[in-house]
This record gives C-alpha cells, sequence and structure tokens, in this order.
C-alpha cells in the first residue's frame, strides 16, 4: 500500500488567554475540523531534537518522525501547525488541531483534562547550571533561587517545587542564554534535549548538575473524549512492533528510548 503524501503547514498559533476562557463545550469549534484523511497537529518547531526546523529549514526532529509514521500508519496525511508552548495546548481545546507531538509529559492534572496516546519516550529530568557553579548539587539546593523555564511546563512544576523562583521563558535555547549571561540560576529540562544541545552546540558554558529522579513518559495530547486516541494507540502499537518506533530512536539518540 502506497503511502500518502506528507503535507506540512506552519501555521503560527496566536491565543489570548481570554480568549479560550470565554470557550465553553457549547461553543462552535475553532479554526477548522480536521478534514477526513487530515492529522493536524500542533507543535513547537523549535525544541530540538524533537520539533526543529533542519538546516534546510524544513520542520524535522523525533517527534515530528513519530507523528509522521502514526499519521502514514493511519492512511492519513499530516498537518503541522508551529507554536510556542505555553499556547499549545490553548490551540488544542480551540480545535485549531487534533494532537500535540512536543515531548509532552504525561501526569495526573493533564490526564484530568486531556487523552493521552501510550508513552512513546521515556527520559528523567535533569537540572542545568553555569559550568563554574559548584552549589547546586540537588534540588535541596534549588530553594530560594530562580529558575528559567516554559512556564506551564512540568519542569516549571519542578523547579516551583522545589522552592524556586520561576522566570518565564520559551524553551531552553533561551534558558540557556539566561544561564551563560547570570541572570537565572538553573533550569529544568528533560535530559535528551540537554545532552542533544550540549552535544550539538559543544556549549562548555553551562553542565547538567544532576538528575532529578524523576522518570517521565512523553505521549501524544489529545482533546478529551477524542476518537483519534484509540487509532492512534493501535498504530504506535503496530510501530512499536515492527521496530519503527527503535529505529526512529536510533537514528536521533543512538539507543531506544521509546520504552
Amino acid at each position: 500500500m502506497s503511502r500518502p503524501l506528507r503535507r506540512l503547514l506552519v501555521l503560527p498559533v496566536v491565543l489570548a488567554v481570554g480568549a479560550l476562557a470565554a470557550c465553553s463545550s457549547g461553543d462552535q469549534p475553532g479554526e477548522g475540523t480536521s478534514g477526513a484523511g487530515v492529522l493536524r497537529v500542533g507543535t513547537e518547531g523549535t525544541y530540538s531534537p524533537f520539533s526543529f526546523h533542519g538546516a534546510d529549514g524544513d520542520l524535522t526532529g523525533y517527534d515530528v518522525e513519530v507523528v509522521t509514521a502514526v499519521a502514514d500508519e493511519l492512511g492519513m496525511e499530516v498537518e503541522f501547525s508551529e507554536t510556542t508552548w505555553d499556547s499549545i495546548f490553548a490551540g488544542l481545546e480551540a480545535e485549531r488541531y487534533d494532537v500535540i507531538a512536543n515531548q509532552v509529559t504525561v501526569n495526573d492534572e493533564r490526564r484530568a483534562t486531556y487523552d493521552f496516546s501510550e508513552p512513546y519516550t521515556v527520559s528523567t529530568g535533569v537540572a542545568v547550571v553555569a559550568a563554574d557553579n559548584d552549589a547546586v548539587t540537588s534540588l535541596a539546593d534549588v530553594s530560594g533561587l530562580t529558575a528559567a523555564q516554559s512556564a506551564t511546563s512540568n519542569w516549571s512544576q519542578i523547579a516551583t517545587d522545589a522552592g524556586a523562583k520561576v522566570e518565564a521563558v520559551e524553551g531552553l535555547t533561551q534558558a540557556v542564554a539566561l544561564l551563560q549571561q547570570g541572570r537565572v540560576d538553573v533550569t529544568f529540562n528533560d535530559d535528551l534535549a540537554v545532552l542533544d544541545y550540549l552535544k550539538q552546540s559543544g556549549d562548555e558554558s553551562v553542565r547538567i548538575a544532576f538528575e532529578t529522579g524523576d522518570t517521565v513518559e512523553q505521549a501524544l495530547a489529545l482533546r478529551k473524549g477524542s476518537d483519534l486516541t484509540a487509532r492512534i494507540d493501535e498504530a504506535l502499537a503496530t510501530l512499536r512492533a515492527d521496530g519503527t518506533l527503535a529505529q526512529i530512536s536510533e537514528k536521533w539518540f543512538g539507543e531506544d528510548v521509546s520504552q
């Protein structure tokens, strides 16, 4: 069976908080409902190595390849919309896309609001500090410090729970820049993202101080009650069984991070 063509639509999503708050279950759907045969995907496009633009300008990354493989398995084309992390769930709720593929960590608070696929990435959290900072060696040392985090990320919650003041940023690159400038003390993120950043950039001005001890699972996020959830789980199960997820993992990380 021939696979459908992949269709890329870069559609920045900018949603005011007030506009989202005005929506209710009785409101009409937002910008367009997914047409038959099209899987609409929200992603950042700035979060290497998961979702970013390569040297050729095309959207690429681990999550991009995983969700594209899922769409192929479902016999659907994939259509991407790019937005910032702090707007990504608002776009899902406004029905601007059907699924988020952006290393979304599964937790109880999110499960109460959204559907999640079976996890396709397992990783751990790490704390990153300036290379010459020897004072931060565990979560106990973070209390009273300033952490650079995406405001609505699970890493922001980890920083807050550890007693840090959170300085809101759009992503890892901006967080590292604030560390380099001495404007913040620490940032928390996924170890896979941090290790990739250090490898690709060769940046020796920052380092991993410690692991948080949290094993985190990432999955595709969907609106509650979506009829796509079960179908996506079936597709992921097939891709796991036939080795596709392992192959994508090994391409990006040199090992299987999908289970």
